[in-house]
């Protein structure tokens, strides 16, 4: 045995980054496992119950993973943990929720001590309705998406078979014209049906709306699309527009600015969890339809009040469309109970490798704050030095330096302060754009980017998400949300949509060195070192330099 792969009896795995193999351990390692630390050499990977379970529910079976530990390891995998991987996925589906002859729920085993077991529990005792044998007990109408929440918390997660609502028919077709579905794409609402509602995870610019289109075609009933904002609602009206048959008139944006309700309609999360007089005021719209199909764009963004509404819409079809499913709240498993386990997950590189996402590089760029800015963030307390070194003036230079080096190119410019994304703006002389900016102005900036006219933008991190800037082919992040994985993996998806220029996609992460800035940019990185990119390091005197 000498592959990259250390097993360790307490779930850890240690992947040995230097190895010939580790690149395709790591690919195979990613489908169960998730990624902790990611320092130069050896990179740790945790197996854990929830991502066991997601890939079995993606159709991995626990031989399948203990043979890619096997193939790959070092030395021999301990038994322990070979034992609790195939105990804990065979857990997975020994508790079956489905409809009797009559309609009514039940909650079905073929093993009647887990049933035993989980009747007893405190929280899933009230959502139960009576026991009819030693392995059937009849559900509350009402419970089926909380019982799902109670049962993955005591460690049998359950599978729904109880089916959903057609919803109202409606007629939506694709209209491939200059355009076909990826081989992906189409596997990925494949599996989104086999398995009846869940999750599907691609790259930012792999055309997750043209999986969701074609799982509206496939459903072809009255379809709720939750999105990030209304930017985002609009751009999915024009993709619809595109690819499908659905006409103008036909789809609905239901948002701050217009309440349209059609037999598509595209609402954002904002709106759905707006209150007034302490109750929310568009709960209708949920009912508003006979819905057959609600889709659920950048589900790791999703606002926990929704969990909460989709608790209850567990007998309409969902769909989940997402780049990560890593959450910074740690509701992973809320996701997997309500809105539904994994059902398809392309590796990052797999699908760059396919030509279909454009290659990156990524570059961790180091700068020393003088001595003068040292000494404030030294004397200043912890929860103010993240501040001060994320907005280090000394960033101000190296900004300047790198859109010197890419100049020509289409540049986005990120920050997480709206007082530094000011200042940028001024010293590139460049148009900003934050939360504040209206509607119709975010429209035209986004607009003049695309047509090149316009080369550098600065945003704020309303541009982190659901925003097609496909010819963007650099992106300098001055500052982010401290460590948010998720947010990394954002705005280098910003990036990573094909470009008709064929220049590669260069992503730097400004940090200012021997600060918390470093600290955080580390824990940024992890999603992406497990998708397979590593950062170079620069120096910014070197950069200068240059």
């Amino acid at each position: 045995m000498s592959g990259p792969l250390i097993v360790q009896s307490d779930r850890t795995v240690l992947l040995e980054v230097a190895h010939p193999d580790a690149e395709d351990a790591r690919h195979e390692l990613a489908v169960f496992a998730e990624l902790e630390r990611a320092p130069e050499h050896v990179h740790t990977y945790r197996i854990t119950r929830l991502g066991l379970w997601n890939a079995r529910a993606a159709g991995h079976t626990a031989e399948q993973m203990l043979e890619t530990l096997e193939r790959f390891a070092k030395f021999p995998i301990p038994q322990t943990v070979a034992v609790d991987i195939t105990e804990t996925v065979a857990r997975y589906g020994r508790l079956v929720i489905e409809r009797d002859a009559e309609g009514a729920l039940i909650l079905t085993t073929t093993d009647p001590a887990v049933l035993a077991e989980i009747t007893r529990s405190s929280k899933v005792g009230p959502l139960l309705g009576i026991r009819r044998t030693s392995t059937v007990w009849t559900l509350q109408p009402w419970a089926r998406g909380q019982v799902k929440q109670e049962l993955l918390k005591l460690g049998w997660p359950a599978e729904d078979h109880a089916g959903y609502t057609p919803g109202t028919p409606h007629v939506i077709d694709l209209v491939e014209d200059g355009w076909a579905m990826r081989g992906y794409q189409q596997k990925a609402i494949d599996n989104f049906f086999e398995g009846g509602s869940g999750v599907v995870v691609l790259p930012c610019g792999a055309g997750k709306t043209i999986v969701g289109a074609g799982a509206m075609a496939q459903a072809d009933s009255t379809t709720l699309i939750l999105v990030t904002n209304t930017v985002s609602a609009r751009q999915w009206r024009t993709e619809l527009l595109k690819r499908t048959s659905l006409t103008d008139e036909e789809i609905g944006e239901y948002s701050g600015e217009r309440k349209e309700i059609r037999p598509v309609t595209i609402a954002t999360y904002q709106i759905l969890t707006a209150k007034r007089k302490g109750e929310f005021a568009h709960l209708a719209l949920l009912d508003a339809l006979d819905w057959g199909l609600i889709v659920y764009d950048e589900v790791h963004l999703l606002p926990a009040p929704v969990f909460k509404l989709t608790a209850e819409l567990q007998a309409r079809r969902r769909l989940g469309l997402t780049a990560t499913l890593v959450r910074e709240d740690g509701r992973e498993s809320d996701v997997f109970s309500l809105i539904g386990p994994k059902r398809f997950d392309a590796p990052w590189k797999e699908i760059e490798a396919q030509g279909f996402i454009s290659p990156a590089a990524c570059y961790e760029v180091r700068i020393d704050l003088p001595p003068s800015d040292r000494l404030e963030y030294a004397a200043s307390a912890d929860d103010e030095r993240y501040r001060l070194a994320a907005t280090a003036p000394a960033k101000l230079q190296v900004v300047r330096d790198l859109v010197a080096k890419h100049e020509g190119e289409r540049i986005l410019v990120i920050g997480q302060y709206l007082d530094q994304i000011d200042t940028l703006a001024e010293v590139l002389n460049a148009p900003a754009l934050t939360g504040a900016t209206p509607i119709a102005e975010r429209e035209r900036l986004y607009e003049e980017f695309r047509e090149g006219r316009l080369k550098v933008l600065v945003v704020s991190k309303v541009a982190n998400f659901s925003i097609d800037l496909p010819e963007a082919t650099v992106a300098i992040q001055v500052s982010g949300s401290f460590g948010s994985r998720q947010e990394e993996a954002q705005r280098l998806g910003r990036l990573l949509r094909p470009k008709e220029s064929g220049i590669p996609a260069s992503f730097y992460t400004l940090v200012a060195r021997d600060t918390v800035d470093q600290d955080f940019a580390q824990n940024r990185q992890r999603f992406l070192a497990e998708q397979g990119y590593s950062y170079t390091i620069l120096d910014a005197h070197t950069l200068a330099a240059a």
